[in-house]
């Protein structure tokens, strides 16, 4: 349970056009983002951000949410790993190879190219960082610099909302808490704290 509540989306008309567009790509509203809405200009600056980032048309949107995972399994954050699994597999991954994400270093679901990425996605969001130049160098067989840029971009970004939404136990809304209790518990995943019935009472 959330350890700080959103405000009501009813009372943040100037939000309106963003969360339409987010509802619009991800089927809802993140209860981040009404969270962050209590800092002024935070939601603004932080969906801007986002924007850029994960519609890089450098990199696919599949792969940069597949990175996305990744990473925030490496920090711990359940809430992004159903966020981005839900998202991935609304881009066109199918759910068997995110139910094998986690052993993306030798599924047949993932090719060489994808395997850098990810490995690099690990390795970046682990607590110390453990990114190398070999793993920079095996991105090279694969990408061009504004493409790993990219990646490592998408890592950034989600490890200030893993760090958010672990740190405030975010509510998980219901469609991506249904597709990654079907298609990520078999790996290990649960809500955790995210859940509605987690461990601290949130406050006004």
């Amino acid at each position: 349970m959330a350890r700080i509540s959103p405000l009501p989306i009813e009372q943040l008309e100037h939000l309106t056009e963003r969360f339409e567009l987010t509802a619009s790509l991800m089927g809802f509203v993140p209860n981040s983002m009404p969270t962050m809405a209590r800092i002024p200009g935070l939601a603004e600056a932080f969906s801007d951000l986002a924007g850029v980032v994960l519609a890089n048309p450098n990199v696919p949107m599949a792969l940069n949410q597949m990175v996305a995972q990744v990473a925030s399994a490496a920090a711990g954050c359940r809430y992004c790993q159903a966020h981005t699994a839900h998202s991935a597999h609304n881009l066109g991954v199918p759910a068997e190879k995110l139910a094998d994400l986690w052993l993306w270093e030798t599924s047949e679901h993932f090719d060489d190219a994808e395997r850098a990425a990810l490995t690099l996605a690990f390795n970046a969001a682990s607590v110390p960082n453990t990114a190398s130049m070999e793993h920079f160098d095996e991105l090279n067989r694969h990408f061009d610099d504004e493409q790993i840029l990219g990646i490592v971009a998408t890592v950034a970004l989600f490890g200030f909302l893993n760090r958010w939404n672990d740190t405030l136990a975010t509510d998980l809304e219901d469609k991506p808490t249904a597709f990654a209790t079907e298609t990520l518990a078999s790996s290990g995943w649960h809500a955790g704290r995210h859940a509605d019935d987690g461990e601290s009472p949130s406050r006004d």
